[in-house]
């Protein structure tokens, strides 16, 4: 309510007539859609109105999904279904403890201790479950040739992407490699855009034209979607020159893996970055393999939060969303106070380096599983979910459920969509009004005029 109290409703069936009466009296205040098939009323004063497991709490005009500890047997198998996956919205604090402690370089390490919340914790897991979904869709894309050239799917590292949106906002930038699928969803992107874009057709985020490895959100600052490996980290840290000129308390996130660690042009960008006091965070996503590459094959040390010498750094694991959370919150701090900072995520790619790598021949099938048993992401938001009481397992496969109908629907409407137009081969790449003009290969015939 208005006063920032809460109201907690009932479990019981209301009649039509009692129904008829609070929206006479006013006791009923707008609707709020939460489903394309399904609406429920906000209400204004304590009303008795409840959908199965779940009722309406009203805390400081917010409208939230609670679960009830008492049931009513009456209504709950009818609804349950329709509101029985839908994400709660309450704010009540949780506290969660990060799997494993921050190890630091030339600063003290953050609170091992995370605040939550059950909005926050359904959000992760639906999220994460989402871009699992959509990067084994994109497996079967790519193996039915729906999807042509270089594919590299994140299975896995989602942690990474969903940690570091939960501290941020769109005016914070990011940068990344060729493995952006679910940082594209996770800045805002639709699975719609992804699928398009994946099987290179007009509506995808990038116009078709850039396929798996380029995708761009321009509006939500979200920068690539890059190549050339290790490429894209000076081009961060100038976006985050950008920000320091024009006076925005914004940071940039420049994501590279532990392939390209090694590269001299990452130092470089480094040592500029400390000596302007920039706002950029480097973060090594170090999934322990560049391509086939063991990491202790390539680096004489592998400790990459360390690589900055005069730079802080941070140690974090990637497959904990909480610690990345609490990590990429430190580090915008940081940055935005003294500068530079690396964070080292200690993650893990399920699938190979690209479609066109097995994953099998430079690490074993008992090393994958090992991973997936004992530290995947998704599983151990579930955990916390379940153990906090928050959704009964199979309220979570419902969700699941609902999140691949969600994904096939995606995927038949990209396929539905057009194929770019032969002229748009022709633009993006001058700058318009030039009058440009391209020739055949005897500079005679003009083949086409650019705008």
């Amino acid at each position: 309510n208005k006063r920032g109290g809460r109201v907690k409703l009932q479990p019981m069936v209301m009649p039509q007539s009692e129904f008829d009466h609070a929206e006479k009296e006013g006791a009923l205040y707008g609707k709020v859609m939460v489903h394309e098939s399904v609406e429920f009323l906000l209400v204004q004063k304590p009303v008795s109105v409840a959908f199965g497991r779940f009722a309406v709490k009203i805390k400081g005009g917010d409208m939230a999904l609670s679960r009830l500890t008492s049931r009513s047997n009456g209504i709950s198998r009818p609804l349950s279904t329709a509101f029985g996956r839908f994400i709660s919205t309450d704010t009540t604090p949780i506290t969660i403890e990060t799997s494993l402690p921050f190890t630091a370089h030339l600063c003290d390490p953050p609170s091992r201790s995370v605040e939550s919340s059950t909005q926050e914790l359904l959000d992760f897991f639906r999220t994460m479950a989402l871009m699992r979904r959509m990067e084994i869709a994109a497996d079967s894309l790519y193996k039915a040739k729906l999807i042509r050239g270089f594919c590299h799917l994140y299975d896995g590292q989602e942690a990474v992407a969903i940690g570091m949106e939960a501290v941020i906002t769109k005016k914070d930038a990011i940068i990344t490699a060729y493995r952006d699928h679910c940082i594209f969803l996770g800045r805002g992107g639709s699975l719609y855009e992804v699928f398009a874009e994946l099987m290179g057709r007009q509506d995808g985020c990038s116009k078709g034209k850039g396929g798996s490895m380029h995708f761009y959100k321009k509006d939500s600052s979200f920068y690539g979607g890059h190549g050339i490996v290790g490429a894209q980290v000076p081009l961060g840290c100038g976006i985050a020159f950008a920000q320091k000129y024009v006076k925005e308390e914004a940071v940039t996130f420049a994501m590279y893996g532990d392939g390209a660690a090694n590269q001299g042009q990452l130092f470089e960008a480094l040592n500029i970055s400390a000596l302007w006091d920039l706002p950029s965070i480097l973060v090594c996503e170090n999934n322990h393999y560049g391509m086939g590459t063991a990491e202790w094959r390539a680096a004489k040390s592998p400790s990459y939060y360390k690589r900055g010498d005069y730079v802080p750094g941070l140690k974090v694991d990637g497959m904990d969303a909480f610690a990345v959370k609490q990590a990429c919150k430190f580090a915008k701090e940081h940055a935005l106070k003294n500068g530079p900072i690396i964070l080292e995520m200690d993650t893990y790619r399920y699938h190979g380096h690209s479609m066109s790598d097995p994953g099998s021949t430079y690490r074993t099938r008992d090393e994958i599983s090992g991973v997936r048993q004992e530290r995947d992401p998704i599983e151990r938001i579930k955990k916390l979910v379940l153990s906090h009481d928050l959704a009964t397992e199979k309220e979570l496969k419902d969700m699941e459920k609902e999140i691949r109908k969600e994904v096939d629907d995606a995927i038949a409407k990209a396929k539905d969509c057009s194929m770019p137009e032969p002229s748009e081969l022709f633009t993006n790449v001058y700058v318009k009004g030039f009058g440009t003009k391209s020739f055949g290969a005897d500079r005679k015939e003009v083949k086409a005029a650019l705008p």
